[in-house]
């Protein structure tokens, strides 16, 4: 019963306006059995109401909790390469580098306990995926980043991320020169420092 209020919820969004967001994200804050059911939307890839899904789990995931992701990894994980609309890969792509930022923080968190090498593996592969495939510029500025952080963990990541951005990157759109730009200096500084 519950899946059926949400989609009537999520179908009744007009636009991504935070208030909207805000609006459906509250019901899910008030029911939190409902977040799977929002994880699961999300990932009905054919249906176009998994973009709006997709709206509301990054709303959450960036200004309320984070954490609420982390049972779901796996799914999360697994499916984030199935999906079709751009819609729903912008926000699942701002999550990846939520949890890429919640991995590297200073402070202890519990990304950094239940992110395991399996779903870091996933993001990594799919966020080549998305750099390499036709994507919009928040994708590809999300993605780089999370790339970038992840590279501090697998060698091989920073000098196939390096190449993509000189080869391809760099030449498509103002925003993604200037993000590509920014992440080959970082490139360029870490490994300047040997560490």
């Amino acid at each position: 019963m519950s899946i059926i209020i949400l989609t009537e919820h999520l179908n009744n969004i007009e636009n991504a306006k935070r208030e909207n967001r805000q609006t459906v994200a509250n019901i899910v804050l008030e029911k939190q059995e409902l977040f799977k059911d929002l994880v699961a939307i999300t990932f009905n890839v054919d249906d176009k109401i998994s973009i709006k899904a997709a709206w509301i789990l990054e709303w959450i995931c960036t200004h309320h909790h984070l954490n609420w992701i982390l049972p779901h990894l796996d799914e999360f994980t697994t499916k984030i390469s199935t999906l079709k609309f751009d819609g729903a890969i912008r926000p699942c792509a701002k999550i990846c580098e939520h949890l890429a930022n919640a991995f590297y923080a200073k402070h202890k968190n519990n990304v950094q306990e239940q992110l395991k090498q399996n779903h870091i593996n996933t993001i990594v592969e799919t966020g080549f995926d998305w750099l390499i495939t036709p994507q919009k510029i928040a994708v590809r500025a999300y993605t780089m980043n999370t790339l970038y952080l992840f590279g501090f963990q697998k060698d091989w990541i920073h000098p196939e991320l390096k190449h993509l951005i000189e080869t391809k990157i760099i030449h498509e759109s103002k925003g993604t020169k200037a993000r590509g730009k920014q992440i080959l200096a970082l490139i360029e500084k870490h490994q300047k420092s040997g560490s």
